[in-house]
């Protein structure tokens, strides 16, 4: 019997993250899942096993505070995740990126008073998730009759432009086209957005094939699952001989005993160890052919993904039994697209390893092989999935190449110009090596070798969205702290987390500063208070009341009071003495001395400390006069001197 298995048979992506989501999570206590994580009772009853509950919508949210709930792959509507955040449930989102698509799509246009058409099944959880983001009601269109008597009941020549078509990412690829062409006959420029998971398509243009060449089919999946049901519903119209079953105990090995080809797919919520023992079960073969095959080996193909083992491993490179005449070699950069890896440190003999066939014949009688493009063939999906619902991906930057940085993604590369890098100009972008960073995929074109990364993107949206929430808590007169970011002659600015803030020069202290450089450096934490806020420019300043060297000035400033201070500054007219940082005062150059003097600086220089008394304050102009001559015993009068006056 020959057996023929779908090379898409099993978990999809979506699939995939959303159970890998959930097992992670069974440690964790007090985990659930809204509605069953996926559609497949083997799956379902296994996390149960473990602890892990399903909820609907019914459930009382408000006595699961503190726990965590992961959202099934079909996603669920907006009201659902409103639930979780007003009872401070931790949502962990599983729900496929192309379903979350979909959710954004319906979301927008509503809002936009666009009227919604949804094709699918209405009783799907998926459909009633995408229902749940429209902000008015939509249609849902399930089948052509459906779709028929939708169109009997609109006007022609409606305005298209006011209608958004979105689909089921599981419905039939071909039955979509058919209803879209009996909307579009009434509806003219309709917005259809073509949302069937790639997968889904793939998936079922292969059952179809298989179908139409073998005696029997057989289509594994839950019993729920409506991408199965599809499945079936195409492999029956091919092939009569069709089964669906869930497991293994659901097939009757007698039914195939005649049957010399057969067939097997799998929906996408179908565990790989259920495809495997139904292919096993199928494909037994006798002990002589077993052994035949032992001896002969096998076959291999350019191109073929084939099932190794590793005998032996070397720093650059590792040996490959993969049951064939020659041994496969797989070269340090065939392995991975990290520069320099020591591969014994990642591989050992004896661990089971899926590989690429490169070539059949190096020359040398051995077989090139391939590890990293299997890797980045699976990790496609994953990536066109992100560029299509715009997640947010972290890997680490591999090479600092002209023009950009090389980062790793799962074994796949991925280029982010030095443009995308950050929001400002940055020369030099040695500091990013060995780094891991976030991203989000700008174009995706694996054919062209073109997967482009935007991290400037990212870093645009998270400071405007810290700039929003600190702008909404930030007031005049709050203090604040924040880091020095830059420093000029006029000021310093500050980071606030969110936004900067001015320093000015002026604002830096009660006293004179000549420059903010000798006071600030890049990297100092600065609590400040908030002068300002005009539009979004925040002025900062260090001038707090309770420091202000003229609180109870009249007391400590009485005239009669001597006083010690520094030569701050020199006029003509007389010289400017601080007597404390912000309190200047001025000694008149007639009370420096009984003797004459021209100019201060003939008896003064900057800096010098002199003591002095308070001869006038005014403190309603903040001016105070000093005297150092009142200090000094006045000189007695000579005679000659006296006479002189008189006369």
């Amino acid at each position: 019997m020959e057996v023929i298995l779908a090379k898409s048979a099993g978990f999809c992506f979506g699939v995939q993250r959303a159970v890998d989501t959930a097992y992670q999570h069974v440690e964790d206590g007090k985990v659930y899942t809204y509605g069953p994580v996926i559609h497949n009772e083997e799956v379902v009853n296994d996390l149960m096993a473990k602890g892990v509950r399903a909820l609907d919508g019914s459930a009382d949210f408000s006595k699961l505070s503190g726990s965590k709930v992961i959202m099934r792959s079909h996603g669920a509507p907006k009201e659902i995740y409103d639930l979780f955040e007003k009872n401070n449930i931790e949502m962990i989102d599983a729900t496929c990126p192309f379903v979350k698509k979909i959710h954004n799509i319906v979301y927008k246009d509503s809002t936009d008073g666009k009227e919604i058409i949804i094709i699918g099944d209405a009783c799907h959880p998926e459909v009633e998730g995408i229902v749940g983001w429209c902000q008015k009601k939509p249609v849902i269109i399930g089948s052509i009759e459906d779709a028929a008597d939708f169109a009997a009941n609109i006007s022609a020549g409606i305005d298209g432009d006011n209608y958004s078509i979105v689909s089921q990412t599981t419905f039939n690829y071909k039955k979509f086209k058919d209803i879209v062409d009996i909307i579009r006959k009434k509806l003219y420029n309709v917005n259809v957005y073509e949302t069937i998971c790639n997968a889904t398509s793939v998936r079922q243009k292969e059952a179809r094939e298989i179908a139409s060449s073998v005696d029997a089919m057989i289509v594994i999946g839950g019993r729920h699952s409506s991408n199965t049901q599809k499945l079936y519903e195409i492999s029956k119209k091919e092939c009569e001989n069709t089964y669906y079953i869930q497991t293994l105990v659901d097939l009757d090995l007698t039914t195939f005993e005649s049957v010399s080809r057969v067939g097997i797919t799998a929906g996408a919520s179908t565990p790989d160890y259920i495809i495997k023992e139904v292919h096993s079960s199928m494909a037994e073969l006798s002990f002589e052919q077993m052994l035949e095959n032992d001896e002969s080996k096998v076959s291999i193909r350019q191109g073929e993904i084939v099932e190794g083992t590793v005998i032996n491993v070397k720093s650059d490179e590792i040996v490959v039994d993969i049951k064939y005449k020659s041994d496969g070699i797989i070269t340090r950069n065939e392995y991975t697209n990290t520069p320099g890896v020591d591969l014994t440190e990642l591989v050992k003999v004896g661990d089971p390893i899926t590989v690429k066939v490169i070539k059949t014949n190096d020359g040398e009688g051995q077989v090139l092989l391939s590890y990293k493009r299997v890797a980045a063939e699976k990790v496609n999906e994953k990536l066109e999935a992100a560029f299509e619902s715009g997640e947010i991906l972290t890997g680490k930057v591999t090479q600092i190449v002209n023009g950009g940085l090389n980062v790793s993604y799962e074994e796949s590369r991925v280029f982010i110009p030095a443009s995308l890098v950050s929001d400002v100009y940055e020369k030099n972008l040695d500091k990013y090596l060995n780094q891991d960073i976030e991203f989000q995929l700008t174009e995706f074109n694996p054919k062209k070798r073109r997967i482009i990364g935007n991290r400037k993107k990212l870093i645009v949206e998270q400071k405007a969205e810290a700039a929003k929430e600190l702008f909404a808590k930030i007031e005049v007169g709050m203090t604040i702290e924040g880091t020095v970011k830059n420093v000029t002659d006029f000021g310093a600015f500050i980071d606030l987390g969110g936004a900067d803030g001015l320093l000015h020069i002026s604002e830096m202290s009660w006293g004179r500063v000549e420059n903010p450089k000798k006071l600030f450096k890049v990297g100092d934490v600065v609590q400040s208070y908030i002068k300002g806020i005009n539009g979004d420019k925040i002025a900062l300043s260090l001038k707090f009341d309770d420091t202000n060297p003229w609180i109870n000035a009249e007391e400590k400033y009485a005239v009669g009071t001597i006083v010690t201070g520094k030569i701050a500054r020199m006029t003509d007219f007389g010289a400017f003495v601080e007597l404390v940082p912000g309190v200047d005062a001025l000694l008149h150059v007639s009370q420096i001395s009984y003797d004459h003097v021209a100019k201060p600086e003939d008896v003064y220089k900057i800096g010098d400390e002199i003591e002095a008394k308070i001869v006038d304050f005014k403190p309603e102009e903040k001016k105070i006069s000093l005297s150092v001559k009142a200090l000094l015993p006045v000189p007695e009068v000579s005679e000659e001197t006296a006479e002189e006056t008189e006369e």
